[in-house]
């Protein structure tokens, strides 16, 4: 398994390679389906058919935007964690939809990234859903932590032989500095996933959002100090400003 690493729309994007076959990590942006097309038909001289499977970490636009059109266009199957609701359910859902929508926007316009085409299915169509500590099929050497706190869905991938873990949004490095990831919906879980990650003692820690890392025993205490103690989502989040602009 060679573990390659590409610079997708906003986020990095991460392919485990093997003589045959190549596993997608994530989800990716909708933005970023040609590119991954690209880079395995081109770089990788490979048949497009090789990707036989794409893991989606959580729903948001940079984890699960490119998923369900890489299985339509290519037969590849979708990998998620075992939740059995949708995460953009109901009126909430459909403006948290758009919020997240509009926050990917907003970040691919600080990295100087052109305006793209992002949108895609709140609704995941997804063909194996695992619980933790299960094997991802057909790369059985993968498998499934439970890493949930930035949303309720959150999982992480933890390859034993390399002592390799994705942790896709667990943490974010900005600046050379470690920090939770916006939102948190579950202060509780995070800081547990952050303790189960810390537990694995991995070699490698892979970001989404800063690339291969090593976190120290400060580090993961640096995060924890600074992980919120209560719900921090986008409604609080208004709710807060419109609270200082009215001084309610």
């Amino acid at each position: 398994m060679q573990l390659k690493q590409i610079t997708g729309y906003i986020q990095s994007i991460y392919l485990a390679v093997y003589d045959d076959k190549i596993l997608l990590l994530d989800g990716c942006c909708k933005a970023d389906v040609e590119l991954i097309y690209n880079y395995i038909t081109k770089e990788l001289n490979r048949p497009i058919e090789q990707l036989v499977a794409v893991v989606v970490t959580h729903m948001h636009p940079d984890h699960a935007g490119a998923a369900n059109t890489l299985k339509k266009r290519f037969g590849c199957k979708i990998i998620s964690g075992y939740v059995d609701t949708n995460w953009y359910s109901g009126i909430d859902g459909f403006f948290m939809y758009l919020s997240d929508i509009l926050l990917t926007m907003w970040v691919a316009s600080r990295l100087g990234k052109p305006r793209k085409y992002i949108c895609y299915s709140p609704r995941l169509k997804t063909d194996y859903f695992l619980r933790d500590n299960e094997l991802i099929p057909g790369f059985e050497d993968w498998k499934v932590i439970e890493t949930h706190g930035h949303t309720d869905r959150d999982i992480s991938l933890f390859h034993d032989a390399s002592k390799t873990v994705y942790v896709a949004d667990l943490a974010v490095k900005v600046k050379n500095k470690f920090i939770p990831p916006f939102p948190v919906f579950y202060p509780n879980r995070y800081r547990n996933s952050l303790n189960k990650v810390k537990q694995l003692k991995p070699n490698n820690v892979i970001l989404a959002h800063g690339g291969a890392v090593n976190i120290s025993h400060e580090d993961y205490e640096h995060l924890l100090g600074l992980a919120p103690k209560v719900p921090m989502t986008h409604w609080r989040v208004t709710k807060l400003k419109l609270a200082k602009i009215f001084k309610l």
